[in-house]
């Protein structure tokens, strides 16, 4: 046999190879070509499905603000850092690097990521510092992104934190205004379709499915201002006299808006790193005390009211006690005799326990109730006590006199202000409200307008140089007020060295424009009386507060006139 003979059967095995890897490759080519050119959009569209997700898309929370328009609560851009889990698996030698970055060590690291096992996504941390952001998306691991949020900053910090409150994490009001009003500021997110690669990171957003919508913005009565120096001089007062808490109000008396609202002790609402909850209660709204003396002059006013006693009417104290039944009612001295305007004066237990009971019982009642005592103030705030006060038909005479000096019913700080601006608002009750008012409202009448003035004049003779809220004076402006000393009821017993010292009032007599409550919770040191702790607290707020309103004084101190010297010159002989 020939050697071509013999290479025909290779020659034959070549070429048939040869036109099947040649048809392959055309038919390759012819497959590539169909589904590029001619179903290109199908084939996109099966591939965005695969990796096409549909996610939140944050918005920021409304802002709060003062009166005036300062921002109280605002809402910053922050970045969370979140990963997807099954990629960030298979990155175990960066996990030291990136755990250190996050502040957190391997082990933590790793049970994060068993706990999110066989889930899409996890945050790693959350509201982290643009440092950190940074490191974080500088180290370029797979499966690791940064996703836009928004965190709550409060510029007055500790100075609004109890009234303002906070936000968690997820943006959701938690305390104070935050909370209340919630539904008001909070954003609602929308939700848009990325496309994300095989690590999960976004690399297009494709169509957005619902627009974010912030939230809106609220506008407190609150003046800042005037915030900064209730809680500047609440401050001091408690440390100075190492009590153990401490509220202040300060309402508008015209309208009742809440110009100011504070407690000690204080918590920043930007770090509460460490802080226990009992610490965010907002003493001012939920703690109830006995408001002892303050009580006397809704005493007077229904006294005066009912037409069986006038200013000048003369009540017997002496010998500075009173039996009834088998309560003995004391005074801290033997006053003697005093008219009813004395009694306020003075503020004498004895003089208030007499004119309460030649009152009818559901009259006193009556009037506590509507000045609000008993009820929740309308503020909105969370956790506000409505206090306590008993219907008439379970007093007994004893009991009617223990109300008339303060003893007996509960209340919050808040309910005393609004209670005192009938006073200052001529005999009406405004509504309370911790929003700034752009409509008209509606007062309760309450007292008369001529009750209220005899009252304030009484009120006024107790800030004088011989009552005993002297110390609440503010130069240049005529002030009226009254102090509490109150003993603490403590496991169903009234406790010998525990007190809240009280004082109340409003400024200026002629034209009254602001009311103030101040309660001190346990001054110790030696000084416990309203008169001494609390009433100071008021002169030194109203003091600034009312140049800051450009409030007019009504009583001008009269400066002496300048002396003038006059020379002569001797003539010489």
């Amino acid at each position: 046999m020939s050697a071509r003979t013999q290479n025909q059967p290779h020659q034959l095995r070549f070429w048939l190879v040869l036109g099947v890897l040649l048809t392959g490759l055309v038919l390759l080519a012819a497959r590539a070509l169909y589904l590029q050119v001619v179903h290109t959009d199908f084939l996109q569209s099966q591939g965005a499905q695969r990796h096409s997700r549909v996610v939140k898309d944050n918005s920021h929370r409304g802002m709060i603000l003062d009166r005036h328009g300062s921002p109280l609560a605002i809402s910053t851009p922050v970045d969370s850092v979140w990963a997807h889990p099954a990629t960030l698996e298979t990155e175990r030698k960066r996990w030291p690097v990136l755990a250190a970055a996050l502040a957190m060590t391997t082990r933590e690291f790793a049970q994060l990521l068993d706990r999110h096992e066989g889930r899409e996504f996890m945050y790693l941390k959350r509201h982290v510092t643009p440092d950190v952001a940074e490191r974080v998306a500088a180290l370029g691991i797979d499966g690791v992104a940064l996703l836009r949020e928004y965190r709550r900053y409060y510029p007055l910090g500790a100075v609004a934190g109890h009234v303002i409150g906070f936000t968690n994490i997820d943006d959701q009001g938690q305390e104070g205004i935050e909370f209340a009003h919630d539904a008001w500021l909070r954003a609602e997110p929308g939700r848009k379709r990325v496309i994300k690669d095989l690590h999960g990171t976004t690399v297009e957003m494709t169509e957005s499915l619902v627009l974010a919508q912030p939230g809106k913005d609220l506008v407190l009565s609150l003046d800042r201002r005037i915030q900064y120096l209730a809680y500047r001089e609440l401050k001091h007062a408690v440390e100075q006299h190492q009590a153990r808490a401490g509220s202040a109000v300060v309402l508008d008396a015209r309208n009742g808006e809440v110009l100011a609202l504070v407690n000690e002790p204080d918590f920043n609402p930007n770090n509460r790193a460490n802080l226990k909850s009992q610490v965010f209660r907002n003493r001012a709204v939920t703690d109830l005390f006995e408001p002892g003396s303050t009580i006397k002059p809704f005493t007077v006013a229904l006294a005066l009211e009912s037409g069986r006693f006038q200013p000048s009417t003369v009540i017997d104290t002496a010998p500075g006690s009173f039996l009834v039944g088998s309560k003995a009612v004391r005074d801290v001295h033997n006053y003697g005799v005093l008219t009813v305007a004395g009694v306020i004066e003075k503020s004498s237990n004895v003089g208030a326990a007499k004119i309460a009971l030649a009152l009818n019982k559901q009259s006193m009642w009556s009037l506590l109730r509507d000045l609000g005592f008993g009820s929740a103030t309308g503020a909105r705030l969370p956790g506000e006590a409505a206090g306590l006060l008993n219907p008439p038909s379970r007093w007994v005479p004893v009991d009617q006199v223990s109300i008339a000096y303060g003893y007996g019913l509960s209340i919050t700080p808040l309910q005393l202000a609004r209670a005192y601006s009938v006073f200052a608002n001529h005999g009406a009750l405004a509504p309370l409200t911790l929003l700034k008012r752009d409509t008209a409202f509606e007062a309760v009448r309450v007292l008369r307008p001529e009750t209220t003035r005899a009252v304030g004049a009484m009120l006024e003779l107790a800030v004088g140089q011989k009552g005993t809220g002297s110390k609440a004076q503010v130069p240049d402006y005529r002030v009226a007020g009254k102090t509490g000393t109150v003993r603490k009821l403590i496991n169903g017993s009234y406790a010998e060295d525990r007190y809240v010292a009280w004082f109340v009032g409003h400024a200026p007599v002629s034209d009254p424009r602001l009311v103030m409550v101040v309660a001190i919770d346990e001054p110790r040191g030696g000084r416990y009386y309203g008169g001494e702790v609390a009433a100071p607290v008021f002169g030194r707020v109203m003091t600034d507060a009312l140049r800051l309103l450009d409030v007019a004084p009504d009583a001008p101190r009269v400066m002496p006139a300048p002396v003038v010297t006059a020379h002569f010159a001797s003539a010489g002989g």
